[in-house]
Formats: structure tokens, C-alpha cells, sequence
């Protein structure tokens, strides 16, 4: 007598388990904290005392301001290296590999490194500013109100803008070469083809790349806290930071899993968004 359970969901069943277990538990057990207070008992609470304090709220904004910087540059400094990179010159191979260095060093690496470099009284970068006499003595960039979130902005597009380059490159190994011959009989110049015939053309890589650094600046925390845990004075505080210090730091775990869902529903509706009105295919846009 056959078995009337199919082969195909007997082979993808021990993912399911896996992901039941590692994903889909997680989360509902993350609602039923944020449900409860302390001693088990049901309230709703831990939502109001999360939204209450002004810290969220300056988190979060941070968070739009972290994301939505590092992603404007990451794109376009990444769409201008991953053209250059298409050319044709002497030690092209190399070059493409020595731009995926900061893709590749580990976060904690690159956070560490940065961290020293940017040092107000040890750091190469007022060393070697104060020495060719462009400021006039060291600045505090991981400790200015003004200069905190630029700084991490500039490592975090440092370390993705190759990730940006390598996909849309591969776009660019697509694009017929056709194209360009006939543009080059019309008389375009290298930017009016750029414009016309490049970034149409790899402008479906964009959308699914941008996607991916929305998702995952998001859900970002290595850089911000590795190198200055949100301070000073919560200037460079992000939502995810926020809620590993409510949770362990001051070990109000139901909180930390309120904060928790209401952040996983923002993100999800910013991705559902930016599906939804970005189109992902040319015709699309037109």
C-alpha cells in the first residue's frame, strides 16, 4: 500500500522543524514577554513604557537617519565603482579584488580598527589632519554631537558600498554589448550611455539591493556598538541597540520584547512598502 504523504514534504521537512524551532518559536515566545509583566501576569503595559520615554523615539530616529544615509551612498558609490570596475584596464582582476576587502574583513574587525583610527588623541585621521595643518587640533568624531553619526555612516558605507559593486557589476556582465555599439554610432559620450543604457538596464539589481541593505541596516548593531554603544549621551542609539540594553543590560526582558514587536512590525511594513511602490522591473516603472 503506497503512503499517501508525499516524497517531496518528507524531503523538506526537517527544514521546517529547523525553522519552526529557530524562527517561528522565537517570535511567538517574544509576543507572549511582551504580554506579561515580571510575575506572569497578562497586561499591556510593557508597550505604553516602552513608547513612553523620549529615548525611543530619538533611537528610532537615529535608526531612519543611519539607514537612509549609509544606503544613499552605499548605492551610488557602489554603482560608480562596480561601472569603473567594468572598464577595460591594466590589472582589472586586482583591483575587483581589493575593493571586496571591507565586504569581507569581519564586522567586529572593521569596528575595532575604525574605532582607533577615528581616536581623539591616538587616532591616525587627527594625526595626520593636524599634521598637514587642515584642522587645527584633534576633534572628537566619535564623541561630537555633529560628527558621531556622520562618521558611522562613513564606515558603514566603507564596508557595503563593495557589496553594492559586486551585484551590480554582475548586472553589468549582462547588458549586450549591442547596446553600447549602437549608442557609440549615434555619438553618445561615456556619461549619456552610463545614463541611458547602464542604469536602465541595472535597474532591477538596484531595487534588490537596496531591499537587502534595508533589511539589513535595520537590523544593524555590530558597527554602532562595537564602537560606541549609542553614546555619547544616546546620540548615535538605534532601536536594536535599545533593546539589547533593556534586555541585557537592564534585564527588563518584557520590555525588551514589546520594544521587539513593535519593531519588527515597523521594519515590516517599510519592506511591504518599499516592495510595494518600487517597481522591480523596468516596464514597470515606465
Amino acid at each position: 500500500m503506497k503512503s499517501s504523504i508525499s516524497p517531496g514534504l518528507l524531503f523538506i521537512l526537517p527544514a521546517i522543524v529547523v525553522l519552526l524551532l529557530l524562527i517561528a518559536y522565537p517570535v511567538i515566545y517574544t509576543v507572549y514577554l511582551s504580554l506579561i509583566d515580571a510575575h506572569g501576569a497578562w497586561t499591556g503595559k510593557n508597550y505604553a513604557n516602552v513608547l513612553k520615554p523620549y529615548v525611543t523615539r530619538q533611537a528610532f530616529g537615529n535608526l531612519i537617519y543611519y539607514v537612509g544615509g549609509s544606503i544613499v551612498f552605499q548605492v551610488i558609490l557602489g554603482t560608480l565603482a562596480a561601472i569603473l570596475l567594468n572598464l577595460d584596464f591594466w590589472g582589472r582582476s586586482a583591483v575587483r579584488s581589493i575593493t571586496l576587502i571591507p565586504w569581507v574583513v569581519p564586522g567586529i574587525v572593521a569596528a575595532t580598527t575604525w574605532a582607533w583610527m577615528f581616536h581623539t588623541e591616538f587616532g591616525i585621521i587627527n594625526y595626520m589632519l593636524a599634521g598637514t595643518h587642515i584642522i587645527p587640533g584633534p576633534i572628537g568624531w566619535l564623541t561630537g554631537t555633529n560628527t558621531v553619526m556622520p562618521v558611522l555612516i562613513a564606515i558603514n558605507v566603507w564596508k557595503l558600498f563593495p557589496f553594492v559593486a559586486i551585484m551590480v557589476l554582475a548586472g553589468l556582465q549582462a547588458i549586450p554589448s549591442e547596446l553600447y555599439e549602437a549608442a557609440k554610432m549615434d555619438g553618445a559620450s561615456f556619461w549619456e550611455e552610463v545614463w541611458y543604457i547602464t542604469l536602465p538596464q541595472v535597474r532591477p539589481v538596484l531595487v534588490a539591493v537596496t531591499l537587502l541593505l534595508v533589511i539589513w541596516g535595520l537590523n544593524a548593531i555590530t558597527l554602532i556598538y562595537a564602537i560606541t554603544q549609542g553614546g555619547p549621551a544616546n546620540l548615535s542609539l538605534i532601536t536594536p541597540i535599545q533593546i539589547y540594553q533593556l534586555a541585557f543590560t537592564s534585564f527588563q526582558f518584557n520590555e525588551a520584547a514589546a520594544l521587539s514587536v513593535l519593531f519588527f512590525v515597523v521594519a515590516a511594513v517599510i519592506v511591504a512598502v518599499y516592495i510595494k511602490v518600487i517597481p522591480s522591473n523596468i516596464e514597470a516603472a515606465k
